[in-house]
């Protein structure tokens, strides 16, 4: 029960290339974002994989925080026309958004299996002291 835990850098590179937590080796990834039932290599079982909205959250704030300041920026300086503020804008929308976003889902998946979280569960003590 005393195994020595990996560098905190090998789940963060495992997960950003979208490999198997525990092998390295295996992909995380069948689809775009679905996450497979287990690794085709150790036959890590995935089905504790649950990022949540975790890494829609980040995208979303972070991307969002770039296009914003990207668009303010540009109509101060330049005052553009609407269309050139929609053919500039929407393509980058994208792609600060779905890029990323495998990305961090990976790295999310691989940093819950290295720390071993789990949904939060409520310790109930019994009130005489007893365990």
């Amino acid at each position: 029960m005393n195994t020595p835990l990996p560098p905190t850098a090998l789940p963060i590179a495992r997960g950003l290339r979208g490999r198997c937590p525990r092998c390295g080796e295996g992909h995380l990834f069948q689809g775009f974002l679905t996450v497979r039932p287990a690794c085709e290599k150790c036959g890590l079982d995935f089905s504790f994989a649950d990022a949540g909205d975790g890494p829609a959250v980040f995208v979303i704030l972070i991307g969002g925080a770039i296009v914003v300041f990207a668009a303010l920026l540009t109509e101060v300086v330049y005052q553009p026309p609407y269309w050139l503020h929609a053919a500039l804008w929407l393509p980058l929308i994208l792609l600060v958004t779905l890029m990323p976003l495998r990305l961090l889902k990976g790295l999310l998946i691989n940093l819950q299996y290295y720390h071993n979280a789990a949904e939060g569960r409520q310790v109930v003590q019994d009130p005489r002291g007893d365990a």
